[in-house]
């Protein structure tokens, strides 16, 4: 059973983030801040992990910065990191570019911070599968796991069965989030 007292780290998949907010709210304008604080419930924060793909300059030049600016907000946050896979260009325009080394990032971050004991408690915002042998090997470890979901339809059964907790993110969740 968690209390006030509990270490919390936030493990954000942020490609996962923005196409749910998109899918759910035709908007993406959250701020991450605030998000993390709903999250947190009054328990201790030890950090925000962000995980994105940074997309190609010379491909995208417009979403390109408008990343940028994104990502600089998002580093601005007190004890929020920003951590970066790439995208991978084949075939540009025809074929979108593919999200490389993120998902790993954020399973091995969540799993030697967990062995490391700096946290009690994992949240984890993102909807798929990939995640459920990292949340049960700390779940292993002896931590607790939360999974932050959107709705139920596009969101993977097996993390809702691997978790110790379910926080639904609906309108009401994000109340005070928006920017």
């Amino acid at each position: 059973m968690t209390d006030t007292l509990d270490r919390v780290m936030i493990f954000i998949d942020g490609s996962n983030l923005y196409h749910s907010l998109k899918s759910f709210f035709n908007r993406a304008d959250i701020d991450m801040g605030k998000l993390g604080k709903k999250l947190l419930d009054k328990r201790r924060l030890v950090r925000i992990y962000y995980y994105n793909a940074k997309v190609g300059h010379k491909e995208e030049p417009e979403r390109y910065r408008d990343q940028q600016a994104f990502f600089a907000s998002v580093s601005a946050i007190p004890y929020c990191e920003l951590r970066l896979g790439r995208l991978v260009y084949n075939n540009w325009p025809n074929t979108p570019p593919y999200e490389k080394g993120v998902d790993i990032q954020l399973a091995t971050d969540l799993i030697t911070h967990s062995f490391k004991n700096n946290y009690e408690v994992a949240i984890l915002v993102a909807g798929d599968n990939d995640y459920v042998g990292a949340l049960q090997a700390v779940k292993d470890n002896g931590k607790n796991v939360e999974v932050a979901l959107f709705g139920k339809e596009r969101t993977s059964r097996q993390l809702r069965v691997v978790a110790d907790k379910v926080l639904t993110i609906n309108a009401r969740f994000l109340k005070g989030c928006w920017k």
